[in-house]
C-alpha cells in the first residue's frame, strides 16, 4: 500500500493537478508539496541505502588506538647497535593525563562544544552546516570524532568535498564512538593531529613551538595550538604571529562562552603576547638512513607476506653493517665534503681562477670572507637561465600565458627561488660504500652528505661515469689474454678510427714523451694513451665481459674503445663490488645487507644466507692486478693515501676523474675491506673549477683516506693483513716477453696483433724523474707561494 504512494502514476497524478488551470491555487500548492515531500523521502531513502552500502567499505576502527603501542622496526648493526628506524610519523604518544587539561578544554569549546552529548554526529551542527553551505557560505560541521576519522584514515576517507567522503567520515565517527570512550577519543585526536614541521600530536607540537612537554602547557599556549587547527599554515605562529594571536583569542572567547574559563581569566589571557620557543623537532634518522631507505620496499614486501607490520610490530632487522665503520664513513663524508665545499665556494667565488693551495685549510679560512659561487652565478647567465627554466614555477608561469622572457625575468627577481637554486645546484655531494670482499657483506653505506637535505642515494641510485677507476678491467682483460705486465708500449698520441668513421683521440694531462712504457705503468700512472693501446689489443668485448662478471651487473656497458676510460655510467655500489671481486682473488660475492629478522623478543623469524659466490677471474690475474694497483697507491695517482694519511697497510687502489671534472672517484682495496667514494655535484653542469681539486686523487681520495685511517686506528680492520704477491719475474722472463712481441710483429700475425694505431708524435727520451728530496723541496716552495697568494687575495678583498 505504501509503495503505491511513490509509484510513477502517483507522481503523474500530482503533476497533472499541479499543471491544471482549473484547480485553485491551494489544490495546486498541495499537489506540489506532495511531490517535494515524496522526492525528499525517496532521496533520504536512497541516501540511507547508499550509506548502508558504504559501511563495509569503511575502515575498521579496532586498531585505531594501536598507535599508542607503536613499535617501529629497527635496523641493527652487526655489533648490536641501532642504525635506523621505520616510523610512520614523527610523534610521541602520551596519555590524556600527560596533556595539559587546558588543551582538551580549548579543543572541545572551539571545535565541538556538544562533544559529550552526541554519539559521533552532531545533527544540529550538521543541519546548520548544510543550510549555510546551500546559501553560499560553506561552514564546517565536523565533530571531533569526524575529524579524528580523517586523521586516522586519510587515504581511505580522503579530504575531497563530496557526499561520499562526508558519509564515510560520519560512519567511521559513529564506529569510533561505539568502540571508545570520550576520553579515549580525545587522547586519540590529540596524539594524531598534525602541526607542521614534521610534528604530529600535541606532545611534538608542544616541543616544537614551546620547547616543553604537553603536560606543562599553560592556557595561552594551549589556545595557540588549538587555534592552529583551523589552518596550520595560515595560523602558523612562527610565520604569521599576528594571525596566530587573533585566532588564539577566538579560542579563548569560545572557552569563555562555553564556561571553560571565567571573564577575568579571559581578559588576562587575551592581553598576553605570543611567546614562542621555536625548536623544530628533527626525526631521528639514525646513522644509516640511506640503507634504511634502500631496504624499505623489500622489507615491507617481506612483512606483508609474513603478516607483519614494520611500523607497529617492533621487528629487528639484523644487518651486515658495522656501527664503527658506519660512523667512520659518516664522519669522513661530513668532514671532507665540508672542506671541499669551501674549496668550491672560494674558487667559484672570485673572478680569478688562480690555484691557491693543495691543502683545504686555506680555503676554509678564506670561505668566511667570500660570497660562495658569486662568480659562477654572474658569469654563467645562460646556465642559470637553464636552471630557472627547469623549475615548476617557470612552467606554471608559461601555462598562465607569460612569455619565456617574462617568466625568466619574474623568477630572476624571486629571491626565495634563486636562493633555493643556489643551494641545490652548488651543494657538493658525495657517496661512500665499503664491502667485505671475503663475503660480500656491506659494512658501511653513506648515500649523501645529509639525508634530510638530499635523500637521493649516490651509492645505488646515481649512475655516473667512473673515469679511470674502470681501467683495471682493461688491464685485467689484457692479463687474461696472456699479455705481460711488462709488455712495452710507446707513449705516443693515439688516434683510433671507429666503425662509424669517426676518430677517437684520447689524451693525457701531460704531453706524450714518446718513450717506452711498461703496461703496468699505464695503470699505475693512469696514462690514457697507454690504456687505449691496451684496449686496442684486447678488444672492447672482453673488457666489458670482465667488468660484468666482476660486479657491474645492472648498468649497461657499451663495448666501444672509449669504454677503456670509463665512459659508461655505473653506480658506486657496482664499482666497489667489482673491486671486491679483485680483492677476493677473483671470487664474486653478491653484495648483501641483511643477516636475519627477529621479533622484539629476539625470536628468529627469518635468516638469510650470505650472498652466493662464484669464481669469475683467475687468481693469477687478480694477484697481478692487485700488485699494479698497490703500486698506483705507492707511487702513482693514489699516493695521497700514503703521504697525506700516512697509511702503511697493504692497500691497492685507483683514482678516477671524468671529463671537465664532473666526477671524482677513488676506490681502495684492503684484504678485509674495499671502500670507494664518489664526489661531484648532482647537476653535472656544475663542476669543480680547478683541475687540481677536480681530480679524484684530490677529492674522493680524501674521504676514503680519512675513513681507512680511522678504521685502521680503531682496529676495525687488521693492519697486518696482506694480499698475496705475484711470483717474481726473472730477467729472462721479461726478455722473452719483449722478444715474443718482436717476433709477432715480424711475423705479421694479424690474429694476435690488431691494426697498428697511428703514431703522430716523434719519439724523444722521457724527462728525468724527480728524486724524493727534489719533490719535497718543490712541493714546499709551491706551498709557500700558495700561502703568499692567499695573503695577497685577502688584502685585495680588504680582509
Amino acid at each position: 500500500m505504501i509503495f503505491s504512494r511513490f509509484s510513477p502514476s502517483a507522481f503523474r497524478s500530482h503533476w497533472s493537478v499541479l499543471r491544471s488551470r482549473e484547480a485553485d491555487w491551494r489544490t495546486r500548492a498541495k499537489a506540489g508539496g506532495r511531490i517535494v515531500a515524496k522526492v525528499a523521502v525517496l532521496g533520504l531513502a536512497a541516501l540511507v541505502v547508499y550509506t548502508l552500502l558504504l559501511i563495509p567499505l569503511t575502515p575498521s576502527v579496532g586498531d585505531a588506538a594501536k598507535g599508542k603501542a607503536e613499535r617501529p622496526t629497527m635496523l641493527i648493526s652487526v655489533d648490536g647497535k641501532p642504525l635506523a628506524a621505520y616510523r610512520r610519523l614523527n610523534r610521541k604518544w602520551v596519555g590524556l593525563d600527560h596533556i595539559s587539561p587546558h588543551v582538551a578544554k580549548a579543543l572541545v569549546a572551539t571545535e565541538d562544544h556538544r562533544f559529550y552529548e552526541h554519539h559521533g554526529i552532531d545533527i544540529r551542527r550538521t543541519a546548520s552546516s548544510v543550510f549555510w553551505t546551500l546559501t553560499g557560505d560553506p561552514q564546517g560541521g565536523s565533530t571531533i570524532s569526524q575529524q579524528l576519522a580523517r586523521n586516522l584514515f586519510p587515504e581511505e576517507i580522503g579530504r575531497s568535498s563530496t557526499v561520499s567522503r562526508k558519509l564515510k567520515e560520519m560512519i567511521v565517527a559513529v564506529k569510533l564512538e561505539q568502540r571508545y570512550e570520550k576520553r579515549e577519543i580525545l587522547e586519540l585526536y590529540l596524539n594524531t593531529v598534525p602541526f607542521l614541521y614534521n610534528a604530529y600530536g600535541t606532545e611534538m607540537a608542544s616541543m616544537t613551538y614551546f620547547d616543553k612537554p604537553a603536560s606543562k602547557l599553560n592556557l595561552v599556549e594551549s589556545a595557540t595550538l588549538i587555534g592552529m587547527l583551523k589552518g596550520t599554515y595560515y595560523y602558523n605562529p612562527k610565520l604569521h604571529p599576528e594571525r596566530a594571536v587573533a585566532r588564539r583569542n577566538v579560542v579563548l572567547a569560545q572557552m569563555l562562552k562555553h564556561g571553560a574559563i571565567n571573564k577575568a581569566t579571559y581578559e588576562a589571557a587575551r592581553k598576553q603576547p605570543l611567546k614562542l620557543d621555536f625548536q623544530p623537532q628533527k626525526e631521528w634518522q639514525g646513522s644509516a638512513p640511506h640503507l634504511a631507505n634502500h631496504l624499505k620496499n623489500w622489507l615491507i614486501d617481506w612483512a606483508d607476506k609474513n603478516d607483519y607490520d614494520i611500523y607497529t610490530d617492533g621487528l629487528r632487522v639484523h644487518t651486515t653493517l658495522d656501527s664503527r665503520l658506519q660512523d667512520y664513513a659518516n664522519q669522513a663524508v661530513e668532514r671532507q665534503a665540508a672542506a671541499l665545499q669551501a674549496v668550491a665556494d672560494v674558487e667559484w667565488g672570485a673572478k680569478s681562477a688562480k690555484f691557491l693551495s693543495g691543502s683545504t685549510q686555506p680555503y676554509q679560512e678564506l670561505a668566511k670572507r667570500v660570497a660562495p659561487f658569486k662568480h659562477f652565478w654572474t658569469s654563467k647567465a645562460e646556465l642559470v637561465d637553464a636552471f630557472i627554466a627547469e623549475t615548476p614555477e617557470y612552467r606554471k608561469l608559461l601555462d598562465d600565458g607569460n612569455s619565456a622572457d617574462e617568466a625568466l625575468n619574474i623568477l630572476r627577481a624571486d629571491e626565495i627561488l634563486m636562493n633555493r637554486l643556489r643551494e641545490e645546484k652548488t651543494r657538493l655531494q658525495a657517496g661512500f660504500v665499503a664491502i667485505d670482499p671475503r663475503s660480500g657483506a656491506v659494512r658501511a653505506w653513506v648515500g649523501s652528505r645529509d639525508f634530510r637535505t638530499d635523500p637521493f642515494d649516490h651509492v645505488n641510485s646515481a649512475s655516473r661515469q667512473p673515469g679511470s677507476t674502470f681501467k683495471p678491467f682493461v688491464y685485467g682483460a689484457a692479463l687474461q689474454k696472456g699479455m705481460s705486465p711488462n709488455q712495452v708500449f710507446q707513449d705516443v698520441k693515439v688516434e683510433m678510427r671507429l666503425a662509424n668513421g669517426t676518430v677517437w683521440e684520447p689524451g693525457d694531462s701531460k704531453a706524450p714523451t714518446g718513450g717506452e712504457v711498461p703496461m703496468r705503468d699505464g695503470l699505475i700512472y693512469s696514462k690514457n694513451n697507454i690504456t687505449a693501446q691496451v684496449m686496442h689489443q684486447t678488444g672492447p668485448d672482453p673488457v666489458a665481459n670482465l667488468a660484468h662478471q666482476a660486479g657491474i651487473r645492472q648498468s649497461k656497458l657499451d663495448a666501444v674503445p672509449s669504454l677503456a676510460l670509463g665512459t659508461s655510467a655505473v653506480t658506486l655500489l657496482e664499482m666497489v663490488s667489482s673491486y671486491s671481486t679483485i680483492a677476493a682473488l677473483g671470487e664474486y660475492h653478491t653484495p648483501w645487507m641483511v643477516r636475519r629478522i627477529t621479533d622484539r623478543n629476539g625470536n628468529v623469524l627469518a635468516e638469510f644466507n650470505q650472498s652466493q659466490s662464484e669464481p669469475v677471474i683467475d687468481e693469477q690475474t687478480t694477484v697481478q692486478l692487485i700488485d699494479m694497483l698497490r703500486a698506483a697507491v705507492d707511487e702513482g695517482t693514489g699516493q695521497g693515501i700514503r703521504t697525506r694519511f700516512n697509511i702503511d697497510a697493504d692497500v691497492a687502489g685507483k683514482t678516477g676523474t671524468t671529463q671537465d671534472n664532473m666526477d671524482g672517484w677513488f676506490i681502495l682495496m684492503h684484504p678485509q675491506l674495499v671502500g670507494g667514494a664518489w664526489m661531484g655535484f648532482n647537476d653535472p653542469r656544475v663542476r669543480m673549477r680547478s683541475n687540481y681539486w677536480g681530480q679524484g686523487a684530490h677529492n674522493a681520495l680524501l674521504i676514503v683516506g680519512d675513513f681507512y685511517k680511522r678504521a685502521l686506528q680503531g682496529r676495525a680492520i687488521d693492519e697486518s693483513a696482506r694480499f698475496p704477491n705475484p711470483p717474481e719475474q726473472s730477467w729472462f722472463g721479461g726478455f722473452f716477453d719483449r722478444f715474443g712481441k718482436q717476433l709477432r710483429q715480424w711475423g705479421g700475425d694479424e690474429r694476435e696483433e690488431p691494426a697498428p694505431i697511428e703514431d703522430r708524435t716523434p719519439r724523444r727520451a722521457p724527462p728525468p724523474e724527480e728524486n724524493y728530496e727534489q719533490q719535497i723541496r718543490r712541493e714546499a716552495a709551491e706551498e709557500l707561494e700558495a700561502q703568499k697568494e692567499i695573503e695577497r687575495e685577502l688584502q685585495r678583498m680588504g680582509r
